[in-house]
């Protein structure tokens, strides 16, 4: 097995030599050897993705079309460039360290081909919404297997929230998305009628229809912002990967999404609704209820913006601590 390390200078190959910048020649040979199999190894991993994108074509072009017509699924075309994308701005943390790992890659992709045989087997394979979610599933984990067995253990490791994050490009199954939208209908409904009653607007709530006075409004499915929900979920999940580094707090950032997508839905159900009693009927009707859904959107991010803040905050706190107290310790102030 052979192992590749650089971190500028010292290089270390194979457990061998150790050089130094008192070495620049070698130092520069060596370098342009990891630089030239770095390149040999990004080469097999793309004809590996190519390999597996031709052979699995079906669910591949049926993967686009389906996230194309489906609102609920639009962000999946999106998220392998996001990943690539995370893969290329932290190459230099993941692949530090880079081997074959055979028998890690090789299980992953037998895994893969086991769940799309099973895809095939318990599936109409004529129904997308039915056969996609498992296609799909069993095509990301054979491109984890081709990660490992490309860079090895300790870059699939460091690589891990860019790789689990393509799981985001399974379609949610059938079951899964209709009580996804049913717990954002009810609690965007129950909100929404608190919120009238906050503000002194006499309402009354039939399950999903809330009557005003001068208007009777059902927050629908369409209503239940499901598309916004999923959009913020991968925006809270990508924040908390890029600006915190405690578990617990990352996970509590990334939980808010829920609540605050309940939140945002309903005051855009309060304030459509009190427009159009009290400035113009045709804001239920108008491009702020169709197309305003980004406004609202903006609304939650300002409200999560603090958020991120103070828990940044806390973090670099509890690193600032320690290394004052190192400080005094060694200058024999402690």
């Amino acid at each position: 097995m052979t192992e590749l390390r650089h971190d500028n200078l010292p290089v270390k190959i194979d457990g061998g030599q150790l050089l130094s910048a008192d070495q620049p020649e070698l130092g520069r040979g060596v370098l342009g050897s990891v630089t030239g199999m770095m390149k040999a190894r990004h080469a097999y991993f793309l004809v590996f993705i190519l390999v597996s994108v031709l052979a699995s074509w079906k669910t591949f072009s049926s993967l686009i079309v389906f996230s194309l017509h489906h609102e609920f699924s639009s962000h999946v075309i999106l998220i392998p460039f996001i990943s690539a994308y995370l893969l290329y701005t932290e190459r230099n943390r993941i692949f530090r360290s880079i081997h074959t790992s055979l028998l890690v890659g090789g299980a992953l992709v037998v895994a893969a081909l086991g769940v799309y045989w099973l895809a095939f087997r318990y599936t109409a394979f004529q129904d997308p919404v039915s056969y996609l979610p498992g296609t799909t599933l069993a095509l990301v984990v054979m491109w984890i297997g081709g990660f490992f067995i490309c860079y090895g253990n300790k870059a699939g490791r460091a690589a891990a929230f860019p790789l689990l994050f393509l799981l985001l490009m399974i379609p949610l199954p059938e079951n899964t998305l209709q009580q996804t939208i049913s717990l954002l209908q009810k609690g965007s409904t129950e909100l929404s009628f608190l919120l009238f009653k906050a503000v002194g607007v006499p309402v009354f709530r039939q399950g999903f229809i809330l009557s005003l006075p001068s208007v009777r409004i059902e927050v629908a499915q369409e209503c239940s912002g499901i598309r916004s929900s999923i959009a913020l979920f991968i925006t809270c999940l990508l924040a908390a990967h890029l600006f915190l580094r405690t578990g617990w707090k990352m996970a509590l950032f990334v939980l808010l999404a829920l609540p605050l997508a309940i939140v945002k839905n309903a005051i855009r159900i309060v304030t459509l609704t009190l427009l159009s009693i009290y400035v113009d009927p045709g804001f239920l009707k108008g491009s702020l209820h169709h197309d305003g859904g980004f406004v609202f959107f903006l609304l939650t991010l300002v409200i999560l913006s603090p958020v991120l803040l103070l828990l940044q905050k806390s973090e670099r706190h509890k690193v600032s601590r320690p290394a004052k107290n190192q400080t005094a310790s060694e200058t024999g102030l402690a």
